[in-house]
């Protein structure tokens, strides 16, 4: 051990708990795994809690939409969620949820402990109310043009164009993301966390090294602008917390949220001797404390919650550690172009070793984006998993077993070699402990080409055919073991699985890691089995196709908007388009929920649509040969990925495909075709 053990405590975001776990986010997690599988590697003491993230108004809406009560929906996802994060060996200390008794009780504490500094006001807002669904809607439900840099289809609270924070009520030409309807202004008692108070002690917080100097930089921007009192409330209905002595009025997800993070921890002390929750959390704490988030929550983990932690007579964190966001092929993820890739369709088709190496052979310690270039990612794993470090030990193996009974030679032959290859593992701690997990795997993989070049310099094939060099052989692959070995030491925090598949072969404990310094002398190996095949450019395209076909379902509302269907059967046959262009095309079956006809539109029907659990509002020109009331339990087919396309009525979010000469005689899907909302037509 190079340095004395210590006690850290680590946490990833919280994914929410209204979609499915995908390669974006698995970038996160997965980082953060590699770290604190290091920490641990190295003998620290080491937890990583997380939990979902499982109030606000998608969960109620969803769990509505589903017919089943929120708690319901919330304990199905986690299930997903955990299995998802195991089949990726994404191990966490423990796993829980912001709906706990934990995160109600740390919630209202820190609520109240801030209220008696005076650290929260009360004020009367005028707020968005969406007419249609009487429902007052949250920030994200709520859809316009940034007032800042004027980029459309922005959510109310902020910009994830230029990262500017504003008021919904400040956005240009707002839209219900629920309905479509434009919202209305209500008055409504609100609280507010008082931001503007902790000014002084964030920009000395920010400065001191707790953040990566590009975010530290960009959050000094914010405060030229002055900080602004947080809103914290929300009103019922909503799921989630109710604020102490406000009846009617819930914590705000993003509060209660954070606070999952102590609450995850909480559990686990609970229920784990030797683990003392104030020995982390206490303002005068000596542990460490880490935050990985993406570069979309900055302002909530770096102003906001230092703040209430602060407020609370609670510690802050240690370090944030901010990483930028996964494009696929240089773009960003795209379903129709098969690369919005969800964590159980990549594990039908691939091995999950395969993306935490080539992640990890592509992060740094910076919040620059990463492109999983899918390409490039077969090239990368087959070349260094396979072609090097791999290749290592079957050559090695096969000669041990043999002539040599699986026993490896009883004397150092190469000692400089070894001391080499050990000394090499202090450059790459370092790279691991700044998260700069790129450079390590490049000083790595430089280990795995001398190990090869020093085989191809021995050739034992050769010396096999010699007689009298039996020793030779028995050394030249016993040093090739060794150095595999060592090899395996320090790449174990990227490829878990792989190197316990390792520790069985070689008969040994557990790798530390110190253990690269333990070589095997006079050692009995066991019978070496394949332990990672190639990447395959079927398996790749089997996905994408996969991907194209799923039904995704966005964490956060996404704005999608679409155009009105109409059927002009007399019209002349369009330009002929190109095959690619055609398969752009997403047609889904989907199920006629409401129906409700259009004021001074004599065509339309205003339709919402449950593509099996994703709906739409679409206005379809169907109005001549159907009355609204009779289109609800109806299955028709629209086309899902459409363009944006606002309408005087409301925004339309998709188009409805129906077939027919027009006027009565316009066909929708047959009524007993089969077909189930989402499936995809073919």
């Amino acid at each position: 051990m190079t340095d004395s053990k210590r006690k850290i405590l680590v946490t990833s975001a919280l994914p929410y708990a209204n979609g499915s776990i995908h390669l974006g986010h698995l970038m996160e997690y997965i980082q953060t795994d590699i770290w604190v599988r290091f920490q641990k590697q190295r003998g620290h003491q080491c937890s990583y809690v997380c939990a979902d993230d499982t109030h606000g108004t998608a969960i109620m809406l969803k769990a509505e939409q589903q017919g089943i009560p929120p708690t319901e929906l919330i304990a199905k996802v986690s299930e997903e969620h955990q299995r998802d994060f195991a089949s990726f060996q994404i191990e966490f200390d423990n796993y829980h949820s912001t709906h706990s008794e934990e995160n109600k009780v740390l919630s209202e504490q820190i609520y109240l402990r801030n209220r008696e500094q005076g650290n929260i006001a009360t004020r009367e807002i005028s707020q968005f109310f969406d007419p249609e669904k009487s429902l007052f809607l949250a920030d994200r439900f709520i859809i316009g043009t940034c007032p800042k840099c004027k980029a459309e289809d922005q959510y109310g609270d902020n910009c994830e164009v230029c990262s500017a924070t504003y008021s919904p009520t400040d956005l240009i030409d707002p839209k219900s993301a629920i309905s479509g309807a434009t919202p209305v202004e209500k008055d409504s008692l609100h609280y507010f966390f008082d931001l503007p108070r902790f000014e002084p002690m964030l920009k000395e917080w920010i400065q001191a090294g707790h953040l990566q100097t590009q975010v530290a930089n960009k959050l000094s921007e914010w405060f030229e602008s002055g900080l602004k009192q947080w809103d914290i409330s929300r009103d019922a209905p909503y799921f989630g917390f109710e604020i102490p002595d406000a009846p009617g009025k819930y914590f705000y997800v993003w509060l209660d949220a954070p606070v999952g993070y102590m609450a995850s921890f909480k559990n686990l002390c609970d229920k784990e001797q030797g683990l003392e929750f104030d020995d982390y959390w206490d303002q005068d704490s000596k542990a460490e404390l880490y935050h990985f988030i993406g570069k979309d929550i900055v302002y909530f983990h770096s102003l906001f919650w230092p703040a209430l932690l602060q407020g609370a007579g609670y510690r802050t964190p240690s370090a944030i550690f901010v990483h930028g966001f996964l494009t696929v092929n240089g773009q960003k993820m795209s379903k129709s172009r098969g690369t919005f890739i969800n964590a159980e369709s990549y594990m039908e088709h691939l091995n999950p070793v395969y993306l935490r190496y080539y992640f990890a052979a592509k992060l740094t310690s910076r919040v620059d984006d990463l492109d999983l270039n899918l390409e490039d990612f077969a090239q990368r794993v087959n070349s260094d998993l396979v072609g090097k470090v791999v290749n290592i030990a079957s050559r090695c193996a096969g000669f041990i077993k043999k002539k040599f009974q699986n026993t490896l030679s009883s004397e150092v032959s190469e000692p400089q070699l070894y001391e080499d290859f050990i000394a090499a593992g202090d450059v790459i701690a370092d790279y691991y402990e700044q998260r700069e997990y790129s450079k390590a795997v490049r000083e790595i993989m430089a280990l795995a080409d001398r190990a090869n070049q020093y085989i191809d310099e021995q050739k034992p094939w050769v010396l096999a055919k010699e007689e009298g060099r039996e020793q030779a052989v028995q050394d030249c692959c016993s040093t090739g073991i060794n150095l595999f070995k060592i090899i395996m030491v320090y790449l174990k925090p990227i490829v878990p699985s792989m190197a316990a598949d390792v520790e069985q072969f070689l008969n040994v404990e557990p790798f530390t890691w110190d253990s690269s310094k333990d070589l095997l002398i006079g050692h009995k190996i066991n019978k070496f089995k394949p332990l990672l095949t190639r990447v395959e450019s079927d398996k790749i395209e089997a996905l994408q196709e996969t991907s194209k076909t799923q039904v995704v379902e966005a964490s956060k509302p996404e704005p999608e908007t679409a155009a009105v269907s109409g059927p002009l059967a007399d019209e002349p046959i369009a330009d002929t388009i190109e095959f690619e262009d055609f398969a752009k095309i997403d047609l889904r079956v989907a199920k006629i929920i409401a129906a409700e006809n259009v004021k001074k539109a004599d065509k339309l029907l205003q339709l919402t649509l449950d593509l099996g659990g994703e709906t739409k509002n679409i206005f379809a020109g169907i109005k001549s040969a159907y009355q609204a009331e009779d289109l609800v339990g109806r299955l028709t087919v629209v086309v899902a990925n459409l363009a944006p396309r606002k309408m005087r009525f409301g925004v339309s979010e998709g188009m409805v495909v129906a077939a027919g000469p027009g006027g009565k005689d316009i066909w929708l899907l047959s009524p007993d075709s089969g077909a189930q909302p989402g499936m995809r037509i073919k």
